[in-house]
C-alpha cells in the first residue's frame, strides 16, 4: 500500500539491488545530519543602535536583535549532501547534477525521496552556498563517512588503513594561460572600469588601442618575432602607467571607502607592470598570474608535455591495498613535498578517529626524503632506503606507483583537473570533495563486485549440489545393476 494513491513509491520503481540503492541504505545519513546540524543553527544577532524622533526631540534606542522566522524553509541536509556526492562521483557541474537528478529515479532514492519528482530539487546557486557553509571541516566529515561505510560493509579491512601511500599533484585553477600581454590588457580594463564606477572621467581609456595591441602581441609571439612583441608589451605597460597616474591624481576628492577600493585595484596593476618589466616578483611577493584569482601559483612538476601548471599543490593519501582515499588537502605556497607530510598524516588521523585506527606506515616517492625526524611516529618507506628495507617491504614499495592512476581518475572522472571555486578556500573544498566523489564511486564498484561474488558462490553451490545428486544417482543405479546380476546368478 502507498501513501499516495496516484503515485508509486521509488522503492517500487527501481531495482533495489542497484549499487546506488544499496549504498543509500548503508550510508549513515542521521550521523551526517547530526554532525552538520550545528552549522545551520541561526545565530542571535546583537541589537543595533538606532536614532529616532518623538514629541520631545531626538532619542536613541536599540533595535531588536531576536531571530526572525520569516524566509523560505531550509532544504533537507541529506538532499544537499547527496547532490555533492553525486556531482563529484559522476563528474557533473552544479547545473548538470541538478538537471540529471530530476530525470534519474535512483539518484532521487539516494537523496531520500519517497516519490519520483520530475523537477529540479533546488537552484544551482543554492548548492554553491551550501558548499560554502559547510567549510573545510564539513566536507572532511563527508569524506570520513565514506571511509566508515567501506569498513562497516567489510569492503576493506580495518588494519589496511594503517598503511598508506602519500603523493602530491597540482589542482589547476580555471584561469587562462597567463601572458604579459593578456595580464596588462586585463589591468587596463579593470582600472578603467573601477574609475568609471567611482565617477572619475578619464581623458582616454585606450580601449581600441589596447585590444589591437593584445592581438599584435599574440601574432608576434606565434611568429617568434620576440623583439616586436617586447615593443608591443612596452606600449601596453606605458598605457597602464598613464591610467594609474591619472586615477591617482583624481581619486583624492572621493570618499574613503572608494579610495580604498581604487587603491587595491591600482596596487594590483602596479604589481603586473613591475613583474612584466623585471621578469621577477617584487617586494617579496609572489607573481600575479590571474587578476580574479591572485592565489594561483606556478608549479613545475617535470612533465614534458605540460612543464608548468597554474593552481595549487594538493596532497593525497590512499590505502596501500584497496585504493581507498583516506586524506586530501591543499597546500598553498607550493611547499616541498616532504614538508607537507606531517599535515597530511594529521588530517588522515583525524578522519580515521571514529574507526579507532591511524596511519603508521607511509610509502612515498623520493620527494618525501629527509623528514623522518619531523614524523617520529610514522615509518616512512621510499626508494632511498633500499638497503634498510626487508624483502617484504621492497615488494610492498612497488605498490606505491598505484597512486598515479588514482590521481589520473581524480582529474579525469571527478573534476580535479580544473577548480572553478573561488579563492584558497575553494581550492581546499574542491580537493576534499573530489576525493569524496572518488570514494563514492569506489563503494559502488565494490558493492557490485561483492554482489557478483555472492551470486557466483550461490551458483557454484547449486552446481555442486546438482553434481552430487547426479553422482549419487549414477552410483545408486550402478549398485542396483550389480544386485540384479547377483540375483540372476544366484
Amino acid at each position: 500500500m502507498t501513501d499516495d494513491f496516484f503515485r508509486n513509491r521509488l522503492d517500487q520503481m527501481i531495482d533495489l539491488r542497484h549499487p546506488l540503492a544499496v549504498l543509500a541504505s548503508r550510508m549513515p545519513w542521521q550521523e551526517i545530519e547530526a554532525s552538520l546540524a550545528q552549522r545551520w543553527a541561526r545565530q542571535i544577532k546583537a541589537g543595533r543602535k538606532i536614532e529616532d524622533l518623538d514629541l520631545f526631540g531626538a532619542v536613541s534606542g536599540v533595535a531588536d536583535g531576536r531571530i526572525s522566522n520569516a524566509g523560505r524553509p531550509r532544504l533537507p541536509t541529506r538532499l544537499m549532501v547527496a547532490l555533492l556526492y553525486l556531482k563529484h562521483a559522476f563528474n557533473e557541474s552544479d547545473e548538470d547534477v541538478i538537471q540529471r537528478w530530476g530525470e534519474t529515479p535512483t539518484w532521487q532514492y539516494f537523496s531520500g525521496n519517497e516519490y519520483f519528482e520530475h523537477r529540479w530539487p533546488c537552484d544551482p546557486t543554492q548548492l554553491g552556498r551550501f558548499r560554502k557553509a559547510l567549510g573545510e571541516e564539513g566536507v572532511e566529515e563527508l569524506l570520513a563517512r565514506t571511509m566508515e561505510v567501506a569498513v562497516n560493509l567489510k569492503l576493506i579491512a580495518r588494519q589496511e588503513l594503517a598503511r598508506v601511500i602519500v603523493d602530491s599533484t597540482v589542482q589547476e585553477k580555471a584561469v587562462a594561460h597567463p601572458t604579459d600581454s593578456k595580464l596588462l590588457e586585463t589591468a587596463r580594463a579593470k582600472v578603467v572600469q573601477e574609475a568609471k564606477a567611482a565617477g572619475i572621467e578619464l581623458k582616454q581609456t585606450y580601449a581600441k588601442e589596447g585590444r589591437e595591441l593584445r592581438f599584435k602581441a599574440g601574432r608576434y609571439a606565434h611568429a617568434r618575432q620576440f623583439k616586436r612583441m617586447r615593443k608591443v608589451i612596452k606600449r601596453q605597460r606605458t598605457i597602464v602607467q598613464r591610467l594609474q597616474r591619472e586615477v591617482g591624481r583624481k581619486m583624492s576628492t572621493l570618499a574613503q571607502a572608494v579610495q580604498q577600493a581604487l587603491g587595491h585595484t591600482l596596487d594590483k596593476a602596479k604589481r603586473l607592470v613591475m613583474q612584466t618589466l623585471s621578469r621577477k616578483a617584487m617586494d617579496n611577493r609572489a607573481k600575479l598570474y590571474s587578476w580574479h584569482a591572485p592565489e594561483v601559483e606556478c608549479i613545475s612538476k617535470g612533465k614534458s608535455r605540460n612543464p608548468y601548471e597554474f593552481g595549487v599543490k594538493v596532497g593525497l593519501a590512499m590505502t596501500l591495498k584497496g585504493n581507498l582515499i583516506v586524506g586530501a588537502r591543499s597546500f598553498p605556497g607550493n611547499p616541498y613535498d616532504g614538508h607537507t607530510l606531517h599535515e597530511q598524516i594529521e588530517q588522515s588521523t583525524i578522519l580515521m578517529q571514529s574507526l579507532g585506527v591511524k596511519p603508521q606506515v607511509v610509502y612515498a616517492d623520493l620527494g618525501y626524503r629527509g623528514v623522518d625526524k619531523d614524523n617520529p611516529d610514522i615509518e616512512i618507506k621510499h626508494r632511498g632506503k633500499d638497503k634498510r628495507l626487508t624483502n617484504e617491504e621492497r615488494r610492498l614499495l612497488k605498490r606505491r606507483q598505484a597512486i598515479e592512476p588514482i590521481i589520473g581518475h581524480l582529474k579525469a572522472d571527478h573534476r580535479m583537473d580544473r577548480c572553478h571555486l573561488k579563492g584558497s578556500e575553494g581550492d581546499a573544498l574542491h580537493a576534499v570533495l573530489c576525493a569524496a566523489g572518488y570514494n563514492i564511486q569506489w563503494l559502488l564498484r565494490m558493492i557490485a563486485k561483492k554482489g557478483l561474488g555472492l551470486l557466483l558462490c550461490l551458483l557454484q553451490a547449486r552446481i555442486s549440489v546438482a553434481l552430487i545428486a547426479k553422482l549419487a544417482e549414477i552410483i545408486g543405479h550402478h549398485r542396483l545393476q550389480k544386485t540384479d546380476q547377483r540375483w540372476a546368478l544366484g
